[in-house]
């Protein structure tokens, strides 16, 4: 159990059965009564947000995750495989539970597991990963206005709007979340 007084951005909370971690906390102390905590929280398992207000002295429960380091090691028909980075246990998480992730996954890559009560909740993505150029069409400069873009294929299978000049075995940074180009990376 932790006070609401106590809860800080990052904390994991247990609520309708699920954990969810804090990602914004406001105080405000009336000018009667006791402070409050207005919180936001984001769904660890589906990403849904929850926003609650919680007297600082209020006790709610607090969701026991560990978050391990591991690195991706291949994906099979079922499932992918992960190794920790620390004690070389390995992991195996349902491809199904986590379909959202496939494009993300590099192998060799590390990744952050959450585990609450012993099952994978969780693979973190960055938010931005450098991804290879696997498939592009090659445009002749002057085809089009300015600030153009053609669709190209990563290595993963992931698709991204590209500028016209970037070329196939090139390697662009993305932004996870919202599968933007952000630049090309120099190797």
């Amino acid at each position: 159990m932790i006070r609401g007084g106590e809860i800080v951005k990052g904390t994991c909370l247990l609520q309708k059965g699920q954990p969810y971690l804090v990602v914004e906390r406001e105080f405000h102390t009336p000018g009667k009564g006791t402070a409050i905590a207005r919180i936001k929280m984001k769904s660890i398992k589906d990403g849904s947000v929850l926003s609650m207000t919680i007297p600082t002295q209020q006790e709610v429960e607090d969701a026991q995750v560990d978050i391990h380091k591991c690195q991706f090691q291949y994906a099979d028909q079922d499932s992918y495989h992960f190794m920790d980075n620390e004690s070389y246990d390995q992991y195996e998480v349902s491809i199904a539970d986590h379909e959202d992730k496939k494009f993300y996954l590099q192998e060799g890559e590390n990744y952050e597991l959450t585990i609450w009560e012993g099952n994978i909740i969780d693979i973190k993505i960055p938010y931005k990963v450098v991804f290879t150029v696997a498939e592009s069409e090659n445009y002749v400069k002057g085809d089009t206005v300015s600030g153009a873009t053609k669709p190209i294929v990563t290595e993963t299978g992931l698709t991204v709007r590209v500028p016209l000049f970037i070329k196939q075995d090139e390697k662009i940074l993305v932004n996870t979340e919202t599968n933007e180009y952000v630049e090309r990376v120099n190797s």
